[in-house]
């Protein structure tokens, strides 16, 4: 009797909704959006099975804790990388808990005109303000953002 198994495949991405400084984020329409598919880190991997496990102290990548990161690195995505590559890196919370829908994980963080600017040639999902885990990495040109925009992040994983 043979075995049948079907893979699991997960796919990340990243999408970046630019938007001028002056615009309400509610009725607003970006002037630009970006997406970058990532890569999934062995840190990450190994924190997501020890918090499915119960194992360790792996903080959660939730409202209190979960970051989307972007930073200035252009080197290409390995999966041994445990942080951003660049040399200007920012770390924001979440905007709200994550969603969770259908074999899907989406999180949402608002870089105000105050916030991350520099070169975003790079993206990732963090359980902390610094050191911790890196869970995923893109390298991507998005841009440089500066005090006259609003960028808006959205980190989605998905499995399937």
């Amino acid at each position: 009797m043979g075995c049948v198994c079907e893979c699991v495949t997960w796919r990340g991405r990243f999408t970046v909704a630019k938007y001028w400084a002056d615009d309400d984020l509610r009725r607003a329409t970006p002037y630009e959006v970006i997406e970058a598919e990532n890569l999934l880190l062995t840190a990450g991997a190994t924190a997501m099975w020890n918090r499915l496990a119960g194992l360790g102290a792996v903080n959660a990548f939730d409202a209190t804790n979960g970051r989307l990161c972007v930073g200035s690195g252009t080197a290409a995505a390995t999966i041994g990388q445990t942080d951003l590559q660049g040399a200007s890196k920012t770390r924001k919370l979440f905007d709200a808990s994550p969603t969770i829908s259908t074999n899907s994980f989406s999180a949402v963080t608002t870089f105000t005109t105050a916030d991350a600017n520099h070169a975003w040639e790079e993206a990732g999902i963090a359980n902390s303000a610094s050191g911790a885990t890196l869970l995923n990495r893109v390298v991507q040109t998005f841009g440089v953002k500066t005090s006259s925009v609003q960028w808006v992040l959205t980190g989605t994983l998905t499995l399937s």
